[in-house]
């Protein structure tokens, strides 16, 4: 006599009826499952319209923002593009140049950008920097809140305010004249603001691992800021002081107020008037409706854009030759 148990009988279909079958399960069946495998197959089709809209607005934003820069840059280049053709251009000046007269140079505009530009970015750089590393590696209390307060401060004041500023200390208390430098003194008070936060930034993306390694080894704080932050973050700082080399090379509220325009060559930054592109830009707009005037004021244009570019191209090479390589 063999004693069974309701365990130990099969059905007919030969699944045990506690629906194990040779000691393994069968798997579960269902709408879970069958969810579960069309999901796979079939990407969630919300997903998917959220991804493609998504797509839609960043490049139709894309297009928006390129079309008029496009249009711009064609505008500048084909009415100005053949003033640049001209070996008078790069060569010469305005001096005997009438509102009417064609042709005519623009170094001498081109040599005060420059050379204002250099004064700037002479006395903005270090203190941009130095700035910016005391704020992220000594900074703490009420002075480094105070420093950081007035650097706000300095970012939202416009150009002509500064220029403003600077003419009544200048002019007004010290009876100076007007001329180059008291502009690359305005200007410095727009270039510092860009300089200290863009390099302010760099300096928080030096991974703190680094600092703490370089502590490690005994070596100095100034030291680690010096040879390790600052090589570090090279290249973003280098990106930060052509922003604002690119700001203050377009600026003209400065230069109308503190730095009167000449047709003659000026390279002394500490006497007389200075001619440099945006002014150039300015004094050929009072004849726009002359063809000639117009012209110079498209290639003055032209030039300063090929300078700015010109700029950002040369520290591109260096910060990538100057950066630390991995």
């Amino acid at each position: 006599m063999s004693l069974t148990t309701a365990k130990d009988r099969v059905p007919e279909d030969g699944v045990p009826e506690d629906g194990v079958s040779g000691g393994l399960a069968t798997p579960p069946s269902g709408p879970p499952v069958e969810d579960a495998v069309h999901e796979m197959d079939n990407p969630h089709r919300a997903r998917t319209v959220k991804d493609l809209l998504a797509r839609i607005i960043m490049w139709t934003a894309f297009g928006v923002a390129v079309i008029p820069l496009v249009w711009i840059l064609w505008t500048v280049v084909s009415r100005g593009a053949h003033m640049l053709t001209t070996s008078v251009w790069w060569t010469g000046n305005q001096r005997n140049i009438n509102s009417d007269d064609f042709g005519g140079g623009a170094r001498h505009a081109i040599e005060g950008t420059l050379l204002q530009a250099g004064m700037t970015a002479a006395i903005s750089i270090p203190i941009g920097i130095l700035t910016a590393v005391y704020l992220v590696e000594y900074g703490r209390g009420r002075l480094a809140k105070a420093i950081s307060f007035m650097v706000d401060i300095l970012s939202g004041v416009p150009s002509i305010v500064a220029a403003l500023f600077i003419y009544a200390v200048w002019v007004t208390t010290f009876g100076l004249d007007r001329n180059g430098f008291a502009v690359s003194l305005a200007l410095v008070l727009l270039m510092i603001p860009t300089i200290v936060r863009s390099t302010e930034e760099m300096l928080k993306l030096v991974p703190n691992e680094l600092r703490e390694a370089s502590y490690a080894l005994g070596v100095p704080k100034w030291v680690t800021v010096v040879r390790i932050v600052l090589r570090t973050a090279f290249s973003g700082i280098v990106t930060g002081i052509l922003l604002g080399l690119a700001r203050v090379m377009g600026e003209t509220a400065p230069l109308l107020i503190l730095g009167p325009y000449t047709k003659n060559f000026q390279r002394d930054l500490f006497s007389g008037n200075m001619a440099t592109l945006p002014t150039m830009i300015n004094q050929d707009r009072g004849d726009f409706a002359l063809a000639t005037a117009a012209e110079r004021m498209w290639g003055a244009a032209l030039t300063l854009i090929i300078l700015v570019l010109l700029l950002n191209v040369l520290g591109r090479v260096v910060a990538h030759f100057g950066s630390v390589k991995k």
